[in-house]
């Protein structure tokens, strides 16, 4: 599913597409590119709940507000699919202003249901990429995390 995801990020969002896709025309074109039915549709309702938090309605995250003396506790869940390196690297995000409260929840409930057994620091990247994404007000953030995900030091690291 998470690669579906990544395939569609890369091809429909960083070329520019058209973001009105007819849905069975995508299906069709996942099918071509190599990925079953349903881990399509996992992924299709994966991005349809995503596009469902824009809206301030149906988003539970927004009533958070940030507050630097807050910490967050994450549930035994949460911490399966989140390891500590991926838990510090949210905490980094969200000093560096890159998520706010609302965004950090909102990427840990998209995390939480990926499924996928296996998930990393860079698949973490790539979903608060895509939560960034679809978030309106959000583009410099989405600029900021855009260059953390791509850009790689120059010269010799110490």
């Amino acid at each position: 599913m998470f690669d579906i995801l990544m395939y569609l990020f890369e091809n429909l969002v960083h070329n520019e597409s058209d973001m009105m896709v007819d849905q069975d025309e995508l299906t069709d074109e996942l099918i071509r590119a190599g990925f079953h039915h349903d881990e399509i549709y996992k992924a299709l309702a994966w991005l349809e709940k995503l596009c469902e938090l824009q809206s301030t309605d149906d988003n539970p995250y927004l009533q958070f507000t940030n507050s630097p003396s807050t910490i967050r506790v994450y549930t035994f869940e949460e911490q399966q699919r989140l390891d500590s390196q991926s838990q510090g690297f949210l905490l980094f995000l969200e000093q560096i202003n890159v998520l706010e409260t609302a965004t950090r929840e909102m990427v840990i409930d998209r995390v939480m249901e990926l499924d996928t057994k296996e998930f990393c620091l860079v698949d973490l990247k790539w979903v608060v990429l895509m939560v960034l994404f679809n978030v309106p007000g959000k583009e410099l953030a989405y600029e900021q995390m855009e260059e953390l995900l791509f850009d790689t030091p120059d010269g010799l690291l110490h």
